[in-house]
């Protein structure tokens, strides 16, 4: 849609009611982690976090919606394509300037394109200055590294060697670093989210989401548990053979 004008440009939720994009051409988008900036003409960035439900769909004009309409959040047109936000979490109006105000907190941004040698040093500095913090949440804390989701700080575990629950000080982190950019990129413009090197059903990851299934490098059977408290708790998994260290 960059470089269209929006014939249609809604955003259905009640603090932006009165907010009509209709007019305004896209001039691209733009990911900071798991933050979304959709940028228009006239300086103004929509601002959009998809948390653990949230999704945007590429329609023809007329296509049925793969999600009930009541879920929409967005619903911006061009004469060929329709782009729906649903169940878009954190929406915000903003001048593109501005966006700073909503990620300037983050650490550096594993997807970014101007990703370089100063970035990873940065990233690598802010994972090991707290040595004796658990891996797996250390991974997940986006002040940290920006873009690093479950089933990555899962995989990537499982790829070092470690247990989750190993500290950051048992790791090289440089290399984890490199490793979670390598498996970012490697996925970044598919839906499927393949660490294997394979798009096959069920041979995806080595031990996401394989709770009492083998592990796909040993066989050993892939446990699960719980890492951190309140609203940052998140599931764990692991290999006991592949993995060894610290558990729940």
């Amino acid at each position: 849609m960059t470089g269209r004008v929006l014939l249609r440009g809604q955003l259905r939720h009640p603090r932006f009611a009165t907010a009509d994009l209709a007019g305004r051409e896209v001039l691209g988008v733009r990911s900071v982690g798991k933050h979304l900036f959709t940028r228009f003409s006239g300086d103004l960035s929509l601002h959009s976090h998809f948390r653990m439900d949230g999704a945007w769909h590429l329609y023809r004009p007329g296509e049925r919606w793969r999600r009930p309409g009541h879920q929409a959040r967005a619903v911006f047109e061009v004469p060929d394509r329709q782009a729906i936000g649903f169940a878009l979490h954190d929406l915000e109006l903003l001048p593109t300037a501005d966006e700073h105000r909503l990620v300037g907190h983050l650490g550096p941004d594993l997807l970014a394109e101007d990703w370089d040698g100063t970035a990873e040093a940065e990233a690598a500095r802010r994972l090991v200055a707290e040595p004796e913090r658990e891996l797996g949440l250390a991974l997940l804390d986006q002040r940290v590294l920006a873009g690093v989701g479950n089933l990555y700080k899962a995989e990537v575990c499982f790829l070092l060697g470690v247990s989750p629950w190993s500290p950051v000080s048992a790791v090289d982190p440089v290399e984890a670093v490199r490793l979670c950019r390598r498996l970012l990129l490697a996925n970044a413009w598919r839906p499927e989210q393949s660490t294997t090197g394979s798009l096959r059903r069920g041979q995806q990851h080595w031990v996401f989401e394989r709770t009492g299934r083998p592990c796909a490098r040993c066989g050993t059977r892939v446990r699960v548990g719980g890492q951190g408290a309140g609203v940052l708790e998140r599931v764990a998994y692991w290999c006991p053979r592949c993995q060894p260290g610290p558990i729940a």
